[in-house]
C-alpha cells in the first residue's frame, strides 16, 4: 500500500524548474523583443486590410518583420528548442515543448505567434537531412534563417495522401519532378520546400510505400496561385511542379519510404496543434469571463445569468480534459511511444474545445464580438482551420476507432 512519503508513479503534473524558467523568458522576450516591432508596424499588422496586398499576400514589411521573429527566437533559444543540440536546438522534451506552444498561444493573436517553429520550421522529418542538406538545409531552418513548407496534401488528394497524382522519374543522376501541390502553408515565402512525390508504382510498392521527400528550392517551382483560407490569408498557396529537376542529393532520407517517415513524427504535429488549441481556449476563456464580470444588463452582469456562466464554465471543463489529455500525449512521447490513439484524441479535443469556446465568447459578446477591431472571430476561424489541416475530425475519429478494434 502507498503511503504519504512514497513519489508519485506516472506523469507528474507540476510544472518542473526548467519549464518554468523558460515560460519565464518567453514572456520576457515578448515584451522585449517582438511587441516593440509589432508597435514598429503599427497598422500595418493590426489592420488585416494593410497586411496583406490585393491579392492576398502579406506585405514585404510583415513578411520581413516575421523572419525578424523567428531569427531572434531563435538567437534566444526557443525557435526550434525541442530539436537536438546538435544541429542547433535545445534538446527540451516533449512536455516542455507543449507547455511553451500553449504559453505562447495563451498571449492571444500576435508576432509573439512566430516565435516558435510552425509549418515553416524545422521539423523532425527534416532531421533525416544527409551531408551537404545539413549545412545548407536543416542548420539555417533551425536559426531561423531560412523557412520551408511541407508539400504533401494535392487537389485531388487531402486526408488521402497516399493517392497522390505528383510524380518524380529518375533520369541520369536528376529526378524528374511533376505535379501539383495544394494548401501548403508558406508556400508563397519558403525558400526551399520538402516536396512528397511517388517514385514507385502503387501496385509495386503498396499503398503506402512508394513515396520519396525531395528538397525544392523556391527559384525551382511556381506559385499557381493563393489558397487564401479564412485565419490564413496569404500564408498558403499552390504549387505547380512542371519538369521540375533536382539533383540526386536533394532526396530527403530513403526513396520510396518518405510516408512511413513522415507518419513517425505525426504525432508531433498534432500535440503542437493541441497546444496551440488549448493556449488560444485559455486566452478566450479570460477574455470572456473579463467581459462576463464587467458588462452588464438587466441591472447586474451578465456573467450572473447562467446561460453565460455555464457557457464559460463548461468551456473550461472541457479545456482541463484537452490539456491533460495533451500532458500525457507529451509525456508518452517522451517515453518513447508514438501513441498515435493518443494523438488523435488531442488534437480531436483540443480543436474542438477551441471551436466550441470561440463561438461561445463571439455569444457571450453579443454584437461587440462581431466587431472588426475584435479578434474573436478571428479565432473561431482559426479553430476551424485547425480541426482540419493535420488531419479532420473525421480522420481523427477514424483513427481512434481504429485503434480501439472497431472494424
Amino acid at each position: 500500500m502507498a503511503t504519504q512519503d512514497a513519489a508519485p508513479a506516472g506523469v507528474s503534473f507540476d510544472t518542473d524548474e526548467e519549464t518554468r524558467l523558460i515560460l519565464q523568458s518567453i514572456d520576457d522576450f515578448i515584451e522585449q523583443e517582438v511587441e516593440p516591432l509589432e508597435d514598429e508596424l503599427g497598422d500595418t499588422w493590426s489592420n488585416p486590410r494593410k497586411r496583406h496586398e490585393d491579392d492576398g499576400r502579406m506585405v514585404p514589411e510583415v513578411v520581413e518583420t516575421l523572419q525578424e521573429v523567428r531569427k531572434r527566437s531563435a538567437d534566444a533559444g526557443f525557435y526550434a528548442m525541442n530539436l537536438p543540440e546538435e544541429v542547433g536546438g535545445e534538446g527540451v522534451s516533449n512536455v516542455t515543448w507543449y507547455r511553451a506552444m500553449k504559453h505562447v498561444a495563451s498571449r492571444g493573436p500576435g508576432l509573439h505567434s512566430a516565435m516558435l517553429a510552425g509549418p515553416e520550421g524545422p521539423k523532425p522529418l527534416l532531421m533525416q537531412a544527409e551531408g551537404d542538406q545539413v549545412e545548407k538545409y536543416l542548420k539555417p531552418a533551425v536559426r531561423g534563417e531560412k523557412s520551408t513548407a511541407f508539400a504533401q496534401t494535392e487537389p485531388g488528394a487531402g486526408s488521402d495522401s497516399p493517392a497522390m497524382k505528383t510524380s518524380a522519374e529518375k533520369d541520369g543522376d536528376e529526378w524528374v519532378i511533376n505535379g501539383r501541390k495544394q494548401w501548403i502553408t508558406n508556400a508563397p515565402y519558403a525558400d526551399f520546400v520538402q516536396v512528397f512525390a511517388r517514385t514507385s508504382p502503387q501496385e509495386e510498392m503498396g499503398r503506402y510505400g512508394g513515396i520519396t521527400c525531395f528538397i525544392v528550392e523556391a527559384d525551382e517551382f511556381e506559385i499557381a496561385s493563393l489558397n487564401n483560407a479564412h485565419s490564413a490569408i496569404g500564408r498558403q498557396g499552390e504549387i505547380a511542379l512542371d519538369d521540375v529537376r533536382v539533383p540526386e542529393d536533394r532526396v530527403l532520407g530513403d526513396v520510396d519510404t518518405a510516408f512511413y517517415d513522415a507518419m513517425d513524427f505525426l504525432s508531433l504535429g498534432r500535440l503542437e496543434i493541441g497546444g496551440r488549441a488549448v493556449g488560444h481556449t485559455q486566452y478566450l476563456l479570460e477574455q470572456g469571463t473579463q467581459y462576463a464580470n464587467d458588462r452588464e444588463a438587466f441591472g447586474r452582469p451578465i456573467g450572473k445569468f447562467q446561460g453565460i456562466s455555464h457557457k464559460l464554465a463548461e468551456g473550461k471543463a472541457r479545456m482541463y480534459a484537452a490539456d491533460a489529455a495533451g500532458l500525457q500525449l507529451a509525456w508518452k512521447m517522451d517515453n518513447g511511444e508514438q501513441a498515435i490513439e493518443d494523438s488523435s484524441i488531442v488534437k480531436y479535443l483540443s480543436t474542438n474545445v477551441m471551436f466550441d469556446v470561440a463561438d461561445d465568447v463571439v455569444q457571450v459578446h453579443g454584437g461587440n464580438g462581431l466587431a472588426e477591431d475584435n479578434d474573436f472571430m478571428t479565432e473561431l476561424e482559426t479553430a476551424k482551420l485547425l480541426r482540419i489541416v493535420e488531419g479532420t475530425d473525421e480522420i481523427q475519429l477514424n483513427t481512434i476507432a481504429k485503434q480501439m478494434g472497431v472494424n
